[in-house]
């Protein structure tokens, strides 16, 4: 398969970047619609720990799709563009279901802007210190997203690009990159 005949068209790259904007903004519509207003009552950690379990089951599931899709770059970066707002929103959601359930874990009452707020300050490692875990639950917590993000950042990255390597290698086994 020569270069040009793998490479994906226009329609193709548009319609990927569009799904992908389309489910990240209907991901944080979800997170700012979706009920979460009764307290919670203990089960924020199971939770989250779930949903960690959930969002490594999407990520194998995605490799699997990106080394048979017909064009994996763009595959991948769909991958990421579900995996990387999924993350965030699920600790954004944890932070916010235990301030409710736990008054006082963070030194701000946190609104979903503030939890959101809060988990992107801990992913980019910018770390603001204008709002930090107060409890030992919070701490707990924001240390796995910290580990989390490490995983996502350097060891999903690289499973990924292993993953276009095996598809474009599958497709064409002659190819050297």
């Amino acid at each position: 398969m020569t270069d040009a005949t793998s490479r994906p068209g226009r329609r193709a790259t548009l319609s990927a970047v569009a799904r992908s904007i389309g489910l990240s903004a209907g991901l944080v519509v979800a997170y700012y619609l979706l009920p979460m207003d009764a307290a919670l009552e203990g089960g924020t950690v199971a939770g989250l720990v779930l949903g960690l379990i959930a969002v490594t089951a999407l990520f194998l599931w995605q490799l699997r799709a990106i080394t048979r899709s017909p064009y994996p770059e763009l595959r991948a970066v769909e991958s990421l563009a579900a995996l990387v707002p999924l993350f965030t929103l699920l600790f954004a959601t944890s932070y916010f279901l235990l301030e409710r359930a736990t008054p006082g874990s963070f030194t701000e009452p946190l609104t979903r802007t503030d939890a959101l707020y809060f988990t992107l300050t801990v992913i980019s490692t910018v770390g603001f210190g204008d709002i930090t875990a107060q409890t030992e639950t919070a701490r707990v917590m924001t240390m796995i997203q910290m580990v989390g993000g490490i995983l996502l950042v350097g060891v999903a990255a690289r499973a990924v690009v292993k993953a276009v390597e095996a598809s474009r290698h599958r497709r064409d086994p002659q190819q050297r990159d």
